[in-house]
């Protein structure tokens, strides 16, 4: 059975060339007889005049290499021995799937495809030299000769387009792999999942774990940008990891390194961008900082923050490590509304107007420790004003304001609750 050749490979174009010439069976066999002493010289050859292989054929390499020689040019001299003489655009199966698996190795190896077909022009150049003293040392006409040359040429461009052609494919077939392995390594790290399992998934992708891993939440339509400006290393999670439901359609970014310091840059490259920006975390701990921008998302932006799919160009980052306390205090939202019913209930005894004017009262006392100047410039009141509704306040809270528990209740319940307007 004939070998499948790979369907990538190019259907050579044949130069024009006139009639296919014939070679006699002496000069066949005489050339055959010297395939290996020519595969031979010709990795000799190329060790020395193309310098990516000076180490690369030595032992079990370099026989391969000579095999690999020699099914090349057994393959040229195969088309000879067919009755029709010698057509370079029939493609001989076996030398150029030997030349589409060389240009996927090189891929593998992590070269160009420079070296390989500089090796193909030398290997051309010292095979030609010796097989044309041996075809004419056997009888092949001075007529044929230069038509030999075209053939051998042609030829070897037919391996070369198959090596290309390989090493496109491995390229392209890695690249692929890599990037299931990255987006894999992204969901397993926004999953929690056990350091092991983490190390493991770095591994498969190739990826070498930085110190820290910072969460980034943007819309994916901005994600492109955003990763054009940040470190290689960055990885993308895929939509259906990227939030709950996938139906904000965002993409989250895992930032190596981007801690300390390096936040302000950080913030900078995403200015604009609608994104929002948890804490730097140790790399198999990156789960906690996209907990806390989903938290913050929920909380909804600040006043000053569009929200993520609208956000203008002039629009700053949300910054998580910005609103810690507004993050701590209404991580219960009914936890937090029930506290508040339960420290302010004394002000249900005073009418909503009153009660409007001692709750900002309160709050300025409580964040100025007392201070009646400051409370007093703060709510543009006198500060006799200020005296005032502390005897009020004293009145309904009794020894409760003098209780460090109460102060501590009292103050997270005001903490977040909008600033209302004195009088």
């Amino acid at each position: 059975m004939a070998e499948q050749l790979p369907p990538s490979i190019p259907a050579p174009a044949a130069p024009a060339i006139g009639d296919p010439i014939t070679f006699p069976p002496a000069v066949v066999a005489a050339m055959l007889a010297e395939l290996p002493a020519v595969a031979e010289r010709t990795v000799a050859s190329i060790v020395v005049e193309v310098p990516s292989y000076a180490g690369a054929f030595a032992g079990e390499m370099g026989r391969a290499i000579q095999r690999a020689v020699q099914v090349a040019l057994g393959g040229f001299l195969e088309l000879a021995t067919d009755g029709g003489g010698v057509d370079p655009s029939r493609p001989i199966a076996p030398a150029l799937a030997g030349a589409y698996a060389l240009g996927r190795g090189e891929a593998r190896s992590g070269r160009s495809m420079d070296a390989l077909l500089s090796a193909y022009r030398v290997g051309a150049r010292v095979s030609w030299r010796h097989m044309s003293e041996t075809a004419v040392s056997a009888g092949l006409t001075v007529g044929s000769l230069a038509r030999f040359a075209e053939l051998v040429f042609a030829y070897i461009d037919q391996l070369s387009a198959a090596s290309v052609a390989g090493h496109a494919d491995e390229l392209a077939t890695s690249g692929r792999v890599r990037q299931h392995h990255l987006e894999r390594l992204g969901a397993v790290l926004l999953a929690g999942r056990p350091l092991h399992d983490l190390t493991a998934a770095a591994e498969r992708a190739d990826w070498t774990p930085p110190r820290t891993l910072t969460a980034v939440v943007l819309p994916e339509t901005r994600a492109r940008n955003a990763l054009a400006l940040l470190d290689a290393r960055t990885l993308q999670v895929t939509e259906e990891a990227a939030g709950p439901g996938g139906e904000e359609e965002r993409a989250v970014l895992l930032v190596p390194d981007a801690g300390g310091g390096a936040r302000a840059g950080l913030l900078r490259v995403l200015d604009g961008l609608g994104a929002a920006v948890g804490p730097a975390r140790p790399w198999h701990d990156v789960a906690a900082s996209h907990r806390r921008v989903l938290r913050a998302l929920r909380l909804g932006p600040a006043p000053d923050t569009a929200p993520l799919d609208t956000a203008p160009l002039d629009t700053a980052p949300l910054d998580t490590e910005a609103r810690l306390v507004e993050l701590v205090l209404r991580a219960d939202e009914e936890a937090l509304t029930d506290l508040r019913t339960a420290v302010l209930a004394p002000l249900d005894q005073v009418t909503p107007a009153t009660r409007e004017k001692l709750t900002a009262t309160l709050r300025s006392w409580l964040l100025h420790h007392g201070r009646r100047e400051r409370i007093a410039a703060e709510l543009f009141v006198h500060p006799q004003t200020v005296r005032y509704r502390m005897g009020q306040l004293r009145d309904l809270f009794g020894d409760r304001l003098e209780d460090p528990a109460t102060l501590l209740q009292l103050t997270l319940a005001l903490g977040c609750a909008p600033r209302e307007p004195s009088a």
